[in-house]
């Protein structure tokens, strides 16, 4: 099977060869090229070249556009200081009455800089790749893009007190947010990732309310564009997982705190999972045997419809030796539990 063919039929519950396996490379893939991750996040030929460079090392089954939580922001006039490592520090919210949640009406992501650098970055690695890895598109999620323009503490208030003011602005992101992964389907996304954490600190109940519809409404008409869904919520998720899975996400990632086999347990078989090792306890301090031991275990723990990867985005700092030791490439201290 090739890589595309291969996550597709895990995603469908169809036969596969092998787990598929795709961490999440952001600054680990720049320095991989000899760049900062500055440069990753800021240019869109640094993040496809960085991408390819990963995948092709380390024969993983999906490229990925995934580089920062700001790009969105910047488009709707939010200003950042970007540091050579680490993501941009914002100049502060932008959402500060009624008034400035209007001005989100009708913003053309697309048209923005740095978000028509990743729609562009995504048709370079569509077409490099496209054939023969599924391509992973990204874009924020309703509470995580609210919480990043008006502030995370402040949107915690408004959903107890002004939850009419997040219903309103969730409803032009939803929108907004939507038409920016149509562009991004349309240039060879097969698959769209939403970034959602803050959806991890606001509690069951909160989320089904205020959070879970937005999020429905946008995977709907992701789907509808042709396109798959994978949703992260950064995080502790294990008093949301429930009502994620009728999220109509078709991949839900677990972050290292998120038990796999309770997970399993909780979502049921029909859906498929992604995770989760430790990216910092395991992934960076551990040893390579270490590594393909937590890795083998969350195999075992999956089930049919598994995708491993870490907890979340693979540090700066991991040892070659041990992403090699769990990825399917020279290295691989797994290649049975993959094969199951």
């Amino acid at each position: 099977m090739t890589p595309k063919e291969r996550y597709l039929a895990c995603v469908r519950g169809e036969e596969h060869d092998r787990v598929p396996v795709t961490p999440i490379f952001m600054a680990w893939a720049a320095h991989l090229i000899g760049r900062s991750y500055r440069d990753f996040y800021l240019d869109g030929e640094v993040l496809a070249e960085a991408q390819l460079a990963v995948t092709r090392a380390f024969e993983v089954d999906q490229v990925s556009a995934i580089s920062d939580p700001w790009r969105e922001s910047s488009a709707y006039g939010m200003a950042f200081e970007y540091p050579p490592e680490g993501v941009g520090k914002p100049a502060g919210p932008i959402l500060e009455t009624s008034e400035d949640v209007e001005r989100l009406a009708g913003v053309d992501l697309s048209s923005a800089e740095r978000c028509r650098q990743r729609i562009e970055s995504v048709a370079k690695m569509a077409t490099a790749v496209g054939e023969t890895h599924s391509v992973l598109g990204w874009i924020e999620g309703p509470i995580a893009q609210y919480a990043d323009l008006r502030g995370l503490e402040q949107t915690m208030v408004d959903l107890i007190d002004s939850p009419e003011l997040f219903a309103r602005a969730a409803e032009l992101l939803v929108a907004n947010g939507l038409d920016f992964a149509r562009a991004q389907i349309a240039a060879g996304a097969d698959t769209v990732g939403v970034g959602d954490a803050a959806g991890s600190l606001i509690g069951p109940a909160l989320y089904r309310e205020h959070v879970l519809p937005w999020e429905q409404r946008l995977f709907a008409g992701i789907h509808e564009a042709g396109g798959l869904v994978k949703l992260h919520i950064c995080g502790n998720i294990n008093d949301i997982l429930a009502d994620t899975a009728r999220s109509g996400a078709d991949v839900i990632d677990l972050d290292w705190m998120v038990p796999v086999g309770r997970s399993r347990e909780v979502v049921g078989p029909k859906v498929c999972l992604c995770g989760n090792f430790d990216p910092t306890a395991v992934l960076l301090q551990g040893d390579p045997e270490y590594v393909a031991d937590a890795a083998r275990q969350c195999i075992a723990e999956g089930g049919e419809r598994f995708i491993l990867q870490p907890g979340c985005e693979v540090p700066p700092a991991t040892p070659e030796a041990n992403l090699r030791a769990f990825c399917p490439s020279a290295g691989c201290l797994i290649e049975d539990a993959l094969r199951r």
